[in-house]
């Protein structure tokens, strides 16, 4: 049996190289979903902090929890949710995966819904894992105001730019 793609987006690590917990909080996740399937995890974010990258950082914390180095395939290239998308698609195209092939993927919730637009986009059947955050208080809703400004000018310009030059391959 062939195993499922499950794209963990990255989360900006912190000044020394940890996790921050939006990026433990996905890894989490993906763990979750896992559990009971055979999954190849494609961690992927490379904006290095203290000599690390998101996925690299990623690959060890599921590795940590015992998936076998086989199932975990690192994109430690991208520096954005577009770039993401496009190395991704790269190696889900290098694995075998089809545009009929299920892609599971795992963000913040903010995050979610341009990761799932951009995928779709790029002609991969997507599927979102839930991903709840544990942090309360102003901070994390002054924080969560920021996330979603951003997302909403993101969208259109990430939708843009896959539909307009259509550099995903296939």
């Amino acid at each position: 049996m062939p195993l499922e793609p499950l794209i963990i987006f990255g989360a900006a690590l912190r000044p020394d190289g940890t996790p921050a917990p939006a990026l433990v909080e996905r890894v989490k996740a993906a763990l979750a979903y896992g559990a009971n399937r055979t999954v190849t995890y494609i961690v992927t974010g490379g904006v290095p902090r203290n000599g690390r990258t998101e996925a690299a950082v990623m690959a060890e914390l599921l590795m940590q929890a015992g998936v076998p180095t086989l199932q975990i395939i690192q994109e430690n290239s991208a520096t954005d949710t577009f770039d993401s998308i496009i190395a991704c698609s790269r190696i889900l195209t290098r694995i075998g995966a089809t545009n009929e092939t299920p892609v599971a993927m795992v963000s913040s919730p903010y995050h979610t819904p341009r990761c799932l637009l951009l995928l779709r986009l790029a002609g991969w059947r997507t599927h979102a894992l839930p991903c709840h955050s544990t942090r309360r208080g102003a901070r994390f809703w002054r924080s969560k105001l920021r996330h979603i400004a951003h997302e909403t000018l993101a969208i259109p310009w990430d939708t843009l730019l896959v539909l307009v030059w259509r550099i995903v391959p296939r």
